[in-house]
């Protein structure tokens, strides 16, 4: 796809709706625009907002942009995060409790937000109590990235379960995604990447009535044209989004460079 200045393009693939922005700043706001409408409606009719986040280089402008806008109900929101590391301290710079405290938590005040504890020394009642937790909360609005293995939360392709039972659980991160999180400098090494994580299964996020995706970056662009592409399948996570009855992936020029084609945008 040409690097020129692009008019926001929308098209769809299955039941998933995609917006391709001009560069990954337009990308965020309209992702955060997305969700403070989402916000808004769910304000009127509730008195608690369940709403998950998602952290990394995918939501730094979505979450600027979204913590800026003035009139949102952020007194009924209860948070959640998708996942966090085993065995890293809060204040390591990676630790995805430090990212939402910085980025949200701190700036807006929230009804609540519920906090993945990997150090815990039960990691399985921490996964139990987090899944509790959530059903009470019934999230309507989930925000989520896509990994460059095409994981959804830390549900990397080798543990990734469509019907998985639990709504929480343990992983091992398997090789690419702890190679991503080095390269976009969350970690000085790669064998500096926790080999274990906490997250929410699939089939937890897929409840959520309200997906809206944030996908920017060139190193984006192999996996997107996969999630696209391939037959629905654990090998490549994300390709389950093309069945969630409203999800809308939020794209830049970068991530949509292998998506040339009429196939996309008639």
């Amino acid at each position: 796809m040409s690097s020129e200045v692009i008019q926001v393009k929308h098209f769809t693939v299955g039941t998933m709706k995609l917006e391709i922005h001009p560069s990954r700043k337009a990308a965020g706001e309209a992702a955060a625009r997305a969700t403070a409408e989402a916000l808004k409606e769910l304000g009127v009719v509730s008195d608690s907002i369940g709403v998950i986040f998602a952290t990394g280089a995918s939501q730094v402008d979505t979450l600027d942009v979204l913590t800026g806008i003035e009139n949102l109900p952020w007194s009924k929101v209860c948070g959640f995060h998708l996942d966090e590391y085993v065995g890293i301290s809060t204040d390591h710079p990676a630790s995805f409790r430090r990212y939402l405290r910085e980025k949200l938590t701190q700036k807006v005040k929230l009804k609540e937000f519920s906090e993945i504890d990997g150090n815990a020394p039960n990691l399985g009642q921490v996964c139990q109590d987090y899944a509790q937790k959530l059903n009470a909360a019934d999230p309507q609005l989930c925000l989520l990235g896509i990994g460059e293995n095409g994981h959804l939360a830390f549900n990397d392709p080798s543990v990734a379960d469509f019907s998985d039972p639990l709504n929480v659980k343990i992983v091992q991160l398997d090789p690419v995604c702890r190679q991503q999180q080095a390269a976009e400098g969350w970690f000085e090494r790669f064998q500096d990447v926790p080999e274990r994580a906490i997250t929410l299964t699939i089939p937890m996020i897929f409840r959520v009535p309200k997906l809206i995706v944030s996908v920017p970056g060139s190193r984006k662009a192999k996996i997107i044209r996969r999630t696209l592409e391939e037959s629905i399948a654990t090998k490549c996570p994300s390709s389950i989004l093309r069945t969630h009855p409203d999800v809308t992936i939020y794209l830049d020029i970068d991530s949509a460079d292998e998506l040339d084609g009429d196939e996309f945008f008639n």
